[in-house]
């Protein structure tokens, strides 16, 4: 299931989700292009567990500068590729919503806090984690409360078959929610470090859904409904 528009209309102009869009391509574009490589960029700028719950880091940056850099790094085309996805689906609706400025700090606080969700799942681990997906969490969480029932157009694919359908946000995103929770209680279970950083997208995630009404201007526009 790939969602690839809503029909959400905005009023706004999504100045800072296109900002973040180009920020974060220009970033991994200085990665894969860096002389010493991706794996260099990543380690010294990557977000550290271990690092970010001591304090204590190697790095060339202290560690809490590495919320920040990780957030606009990525480790391949297809994690960038995703994660601007879903940040340019949902991202200008709940810009709309929260104004440019609340928008960016609701942004860059849900991937603070993703960071440490997943820094407090493996508190011992060295293996920096990269990548806008707790931020976009976030995004998630909050147009999965503030507009429920607004169309997704999706992706299906059955075998060699592509559908394309609409359905509600609440199924695509809440059917993304419940697999990022399995996965991450399987990878604790099995035991597994490394790979996707399930629980940074959970922290996102549940960070977005739980605050966003918190987030809301007290004079904003009402809340457009579905039939």
């Amino acid at each position: 299931m790939i969602p690839f528009k809503d029909d959400n209309p905005t009023e706004r102009f999504p100045y800072v989700t296109i900002l973040l869009i180009v920020i974060n391509s220009l970033v991994f574009l200085w990665e894969i292009f860096h002389p010493r490589g991706l794996q260099y960029v990543v380690y010294n700028y990557g977000a550290v567990p271990k690092f970010l719950l001591s304090l204590k880091s190697p790095q060339p940056v202290p560690a809490p500068i590495t919320l920040f850099t990780s957030m606009f790094m990525h480790g391949g085309f297809f994690h960038i590729i995703g994660n601007m996805l879903y940040l340019w689906i949902f991202g200008n609706n709940v810009e709309d919503r929260l104004g440019h400025i609340r928008f960016l700090i609701f942004y860059l606080l849900s991937g603070i806090i993703a960071s440490y969700a997943h820094a407090l799942s493996s508190p011992q681990s060295t293996i920096p984690m990269v990548g806008a997906s707790g931020a976009v969490a976030g995004v998630l969480g909050a147009y999965l409360l503030l507009y429920p029932h607004a169309k997704v157009h999706t992706l299906i694919f059955f075998g060699f078959f592509i559908e394309i359908i609409t359905v509600p946000a609440i199924i695509v995103i809440g059917f993304w929610g419940l697999i990022q929770i399995l996965n991450g209680l399987l990878s604790k279970g099995a035991g597994l470090e490394g790979g996707v950083a399930w629980f940074a997208h959970i922290g996102g995630f549940f960070f977005g859904l739980l605050t966003i009404k918190l987030w809301l201007p007290k004079r904003g526009r009402p809340l457009r409904r579905w039939r």
